[in-house]
C-alpha cells in the first residue's frame, strides 16, 4: 500500500513537471536563435529540469541551447551552487534578461570526503524563500547533489517527511545518490525558518 502511494505520488510529480514545461513554452513571444528545420522555435530545458514549487525551479547547468526555454520562465534570479566563475555567455544572458545571480560556492567533492557547509545552505535558503526573487532557478553542474541537498532542506522547512525528501533526492541522483547527502538533510535543523506554510507531499496524504 505504501509503495503504491509513493508510486502514485511520483506519477503526479512527473505529470506536474510535464504540465509546467508545456505551459511555460507557450509564454515566450520574443525571437530566439534556436529553430528547427521547419523554422519552428525550439525549447530545450536544462538537464534535470523540474518545478520545485510555485516560482521555484531546479536543473543542471544551463547552456546556450537552454536560453530560449529559460526565457519562458520569466526568471528574476538564479541560485548557483558551484565555486567556479559563471561563464561569460551565461552572464550575458542574465544581463540581457535582468536576472540576478546569487552564487553560493559549494565544492563538488565526493564521498567519503564530503563537507557540506550548512551556513552556506542556510544563506541560499534565505534567497530561495524570498518571494521577491521569484521566479527562481536553482542549479549546480548536474542538478543532483548540491541542488538536491538544497531542495531537500527546503522540503524539511516545508515539513515533508524524510521518506518523501529522500525519494525526491534519489529521483534526480539515481545511481549517484550519496548517503552523506541524505544524512545531511536528515540532520538539518529547519526550526530557524518560521512562518513557512507546509507544502503537500506523499507523507501528508498518508495521515
Amino acid at each position: 500500500m505504501k509503495l503504491d502511494q509513493e508510486l502514485n505520488q511520483h506519477g503526479r510529480d512527473i505529470i506536474r513537471t510535464i504540465e509546467v514545461v508545456q505551459s511555460v513554452t507557450k509564454l515566450s513571444t520574443t525571437a530566439v536563435d534556436n529553430f528547427d528545420s521547419n523554422g519552428e522555435e525550439l525549447y530545450t530545458p536544462p538537464l534535470n529540469f523540474s518545478m520545485v514549487d510555485n516560482g521555484i525551479f531546479r536543473s543542471g547547468f544551463p547552456d546556450t541551447a537552454n536560453f530560449s526555454f529559460l526565457k519562458t520562465l520569466g526568471l528574476r534570479s538564479i541560485v548557483y551552487l558551484c565555486p567556479e566563475p559563471y561563464p561569460e555567455h551565461n552572464m550575458e544572458f542574465l544581463k540581457a534578461n535582468r536576472i540576478q545571480l546569487f552564487q553560493f560556492g559549494i565544492e563538488g567533492t565526493k564521498e567519503p570526503f564530503v563537507n557540506i557547509p550548512e551556513d552556506t545552505i542556510r544563506e541560499a535558503l534565505k534567497v530561495v524563500l524570498d518571494v521577491r526573487n521569484h521566479p527562481l532557478l536553482i542549479h549546480c553542474k548536474r542538478g543532483k547533489h548540491r541542488t538536491g541537498c538544497l531542495v531537500g532542506c527546503l522540503r524539511k522547512i516545508q515539513r515533508w517527511c524524510l521518506t518523501s525528501i529522500f525519494d525526491e533526492y534519489q529521483r534526480f541522483a539515481a545511481a549517484k545518490a550519496r548517503v552523506s547527502d541524505q544524512r545531511f538533510m536528515e540532520l538539518f535543523d529547519a526550526s530557524g525558518f518560521k512562518d513557512i506554510p507546509p507544502s503537500p507531499c506523499s507523507c501528508t496524504k498518508r495521515r
